[in-house]
């Protein structure tokens, strides 16, 4: 059996904290952070993992790089999401998403006209400096699916905080085959 370190000990003590502050046992709501800071969210960030059981991911996963996003906080309390990347073929995608606030701190709601569907996304844990999980409900034509990415403030973030996010994403109910850590860009 192998040794059991105090970083070992701290990542399961924190995976146990989120799961058990976010998941309530009843409904399996998953809340945002308590402490959650809009303005903390503001400027660049790298998408670094990316998590859902949705079709169309299963066919696309293989292909996906990292991307980058600017969030900005709007006056109202919501964010201004510009997201933009690099397809395989080496054209660029790009999309923005103005996040709703709602009454409760670091969940938002937006539609997307390009998938006609709601969002409703929450701040599950977020390090201002380095990194942000965020977990989304997606719901079209009465259908919802889950999607949970993992966001960082640098291309590279620790294998503490990967595995928090692949750890999450199981417990949401993705597949583990369904979680990918994005590769950068060339």
């Amino acid at each position: 059996m192998g040794t059991v370190t105090a970083t070992t000990i701290l990542t399961l003590g924190t995976l146990g904290f989120i799961l058990l502050t976010h998941v309530s046992a009843g409904n399996a709501e998953i809340l945002p952070q308590a402490d959650f800071n809009v303005q903390g969210m503001a400027g660049k960030w790298y998408l670094i993992g990316f998590a859902t059981n949705a079709p169309w991911f299963l066919a696309r996963k293989s292909i996906m790089k990292m991307g980058t996003v600017q969030m900005t906080p709007t006056a109202d309390g919501g964010l201004t999401i510009d997201h933009s990347s690099v397809n395989a073929d080496g054209s660029s995608f790009k999309i923005t998403h103005n996040a709703k606030p709602s009454a409760l701190p670091g969940r938002f709601t937006f539609r997307s006209d390009r998938t006609e569907g709601d969002n409703d996304m929450r701040v599950v844990q977020v390090n201002y400096g380095d990194f942000a999980l965020i977990h989304t409900i997606k719901t079209k034509a009465g259908g919802s699916t889950i999607l949970n990415k993992l966001y960082g403030r640098t291309p590279d973030l620790s294998p503490d905080v990967l595995q928090k996010f692949r750890s999450f994403s199981v417990e949401c109910g993705i597949l583990p085959e369904n979680i990918a850590i994005l590769p950068k860009s060339d």
